[in-house]
């Protein structure tokens, strides 16, 4: 089916940009990893490599929307050690290889569309987050909301440079004692 090759698409690109970053994740590259045959990119994505990083980040987006909608009914620390434990996941399934295909985006596009795109995508996480911290009675839901996507994101990062879960532990260790 034509929707399930442009999703396959999509979602290959996500992966790759968690993996590789903007620059390295040409169409030849996702037509590889997904096996998706070479007249796919324009039949699906006729504006080029901005649409194809545009839906990639759409699925990225939902995918930790969908994670995080999960966390209903648990306490500001138990939410903050699964969106930790999400991270966590990332770095040690890829070996390092992997972090965040929103992150790569934004450090590296001069799309401001995309940057945009990624900003809400952020955002959302961090609205989330706040009315999960809220029902679970944290004191400052918004501001630790945006404090948990900010360190993950940058202990991710760090951990990703270094090649060890030390310094995102360390990290991680900080934001479950401070969500209390």
């Amino acid at each position: 089916m034509a929707g399930d090759v442009k999703q396959r698409m999509a979602a290959g690109a996500a992966q790759l940009l968690a993996r590789n970053g903007l620059q390295a994740t040409s169409f030849s590259e996702v037509l590889e990893f997904t096996g998706a045959p070479r007249g796919s990119i324009y039949h699906h994505f006729p504006d080029g490599k901005d649409q194809l990083v545009a839906a990639a980040l759409e699925i990225a987006g939902e995918r930790a929307t969908t994670l995080i909608e999960q966390w209903h009914g648990r306490t500001p620390a138990e939410v903050t050690a699964a969106f930790l434990g999400v991270w966590r996941a990332v770095l040690t399934h890829s070996n390092f290889e992997s972090g965040c295909a929103v992150v790569a985006v934004t450090v590296a596009s001069d799309s401001p569309a995309l940057i945009s795109q990624s900003a809400e995508i952020f955002r959302g996480w961090r609205t989330q987050l706040a009315t999960l911290l809220a029902e679970g009675g944290h004191p400052s839901p918004d501001a630790f909301a945006a404090l948990l996507v900010a360190a993950s994101e940058g202990a991710v990062v760090v951990a990703r440079a270094e090649r060890s879960l030390d310094p995102f532990e360390l990290v991680a260790a900080q934001l479950v004692e401070q969500a209390g």
